[in-house]
């Protein structure tokens, strides 16, 4: 079956913002939910589609590699898309409470329980340009919630036990059946939990989490730029009861060059060269993100031509070839002279009919 863009699966435009993602997602959700629309295939067929734009849209690594290679990008990913309601409601899992307030699996989705998964964290990562060319595995140092180890991560001083919460009986949720939906929503008792603590750890404070330092390698792949974002599973926060941990999401900020300039996979620099080099040409060595090059400079040269060292750039993210070098050669004028220098200027002047002074010029002697 043919797939349609994804920006207008969601009704936005390339440019949208994580919200206006979200958002439009929320509204297409709403509209063409399979409980709201019993037996309506087309519906159900438009649901799956645009879960599938959001599980794309919402992450920063599939988006990038959407916007630069469409649907084809995404295979490297290993995503092709939703087989049915059971894949999408595993995959987002209780996003659906987090849109509306009140869980809408009709029963088709998993079956709730009282684990809940751990946040996400976000760790912003900085690199060099060198980094982001050639790929880098590096260790960083996150501080994160981990399990008290002093109460076993329940929260209650050691030697007693959270007591089960008299409103919800333990579920965490209170569940109400109104139209097609089942409405499920957190017990205000125990927010969630089940059970409430009346002796809470002195270490965590009843949290159940202490933070703790820990140190995370990460593989930086070759041709990463700055609002890459790369995931580390299960290093996010602790889930609770049981709820798996989170994720931890490292964003990629690429530092400036001093000396090379990014333009997508294109690099660019500039290099002086003398006046008998530009007139005479010359062979340079120039320096690359891998070393240096040999580069030819043609008789003739004029300052702020640009030349191309072929495949000298940034590798593409999907590993398929580099951009180039682009040199930019400036003429630099000499600020002092020898006296045999300014002799051998002076008799090209002459053999150019060229008018120079005597003497060190002066504003006004120039413009007369």
């Amino acid at each position: 079956m043919t797939k349609h863009d994804y920006y207008d699966v969601l009704g936005v435009s390339r440019t949208a913002t994580d919200a206006e993602i979200k958002k439009a997602y929320r509204q297409k959700a709403l509209q063409f939910h399979p409980d709201r629309n019993p037996g309506d295939s087309d519906a159900e067929e438009k649901f799956k589609e645009a879960s599938e734009a959001y599980e794309v849209l919402s992450d920063a690594e599939k988006r990038s590699l959407y916007d630069r290679f469409g649907h084809e990008g995404l295979k490297r990913t290993g995503f092709s898309g939703f087989s049915g309601f059971e894949d999408i409601f595993a995959s987002f899992g209780d996003i659906f409470e987090d849109f509306f307030g009140f869980s809408t699996s009709g029963g088709r989705g998993r079956s709730r329980s009282h684990g809940r998964r751990g946040a996400d964290l976000r760790y912003d990562l900085n690199i060099s340009l060198r980094d982001a060319a050639f790929g880098k595995e590096t260790e960083f140092e996150v501080r994160k919630p981990v399990g008290c180890t002093a109460c076993n991560g329940t929260g209650a001083e050691p030697g007693s036990a959270p007591e089960t919460c008299r409103r919800c009986r333990g579920r965490g949720q209170i569940n109400q059946t109104q139209g097609f939906f089942t409405i499920s929503t957190t017990c205000p008792q125990c927010r969630g939990t089940g059970s409430c603590i009346t002796r809470p750890c002195k270490d965590c404070k009843g949290q159940g989490r202490v933070l703790e330092s820990k140190t995370l390698k990460v593989k930086i792949p070759p041709g990463v730029e700055t609002g890459i974002r790369l995931k580390l599973n299960n290093e996010g926060e602790p889930g609770e009861k049981g709820g798996g941990a989170g994720d931890l999401y490292v964003f990629i900020h690429v530092e400036d060059d001093p000396f090379f300039q990014r333009h997508n996979n294109d690099i660019i620099c500039q290099v002086p060269i003398s006046f008998p080099q530009a007139a005479l040409g010359a062979e340079l060595e120039v320096p690359t993100l891998n070393g240096t090059e040999q580069l030819h400079i043609p008789r003739g040269t004029q300052s702020g031509d640009l030349f191309t060292v072929k495949g000298a750039g940034i590798p593409f993210l999907n590993g398929r070839g580099k951009g180039n070098e682009i040199v930019q050669v400036i003429v630099k004028t000499p600020t002092s002279l020898s006296p045999r220098q300014e002799e051998l200027f002076r008799e090209l002047a002459g053999l150019e009919g060229e008018r120079v002074d005597k003497e060190k010029s002066t504003f006004k002697k120039l413009f007369k």
